[in-house]
């Protein structure tokens, strides 16, 4: 390796100096000067603030990086939307399946007696029910 020219370090050095004196210049504006007073006045408050966002720090990232922790949270979750899923599949494919059987029975006509028939069904009467529930719940939040 080559060594610096006594020409280089008499750059380098005129530069740190330069630098030195550029810091010592901004030292001595006023402005510089009143807002390194704030800064010592509040030096307590910005410590105790930087106490506090370390350990919030250490805190999220001893969560982010615990594979225990994101393993179990992943099952966590996984259990709560499974079953959620599984009925969502279930009525998904029930619905598939109605459509499809609606399509294929082009012959048969719904009339009056059918539909009296119908509503003797118990599936029918809690869907009723239901739907007359959801109706009442929201002309109350509606008129409230």
């Amino acid at each position: 390796m080559s060594q610096p020219t006594a020409q280089q370090e008499v750059s380098a050095n005129l530069a740190e100096e330069k630098k030195s004196l550029d810091v010592l210049d901004q030292l001595m504006q006023p402005e510089v000067q009143n807002s390194l007073t704030v800064l010592v006045d509040n030096l307590p408050k910005l410590a105790e603030m930087v106490t506090a966002m370390t350990a919030a720090y250490d805190f999220a990232k001893g969560i982010a990086t615990d594979k225990v922790l994101i393993n179990d949270f992943a099952q966590g979750i996984g259990e709560f939307v499974k079953p959620v899923q599984e009925k969502a599949k279930g009525i998904a494919q029930a619905a598939i399946e109605a459509g499809e059987r609606s399509q294929a029975d082009t012959s048969s006509t719904v009339g009056l007696f059918a539909m009296l028939k119908m509503l003797k069904d118990p599936e029918v009467q809690k869907t009723l029910r239901f739907a007359q529930a959801f109706l009442n719940v929201l002309a109350e939040k509606k008129n409230s």
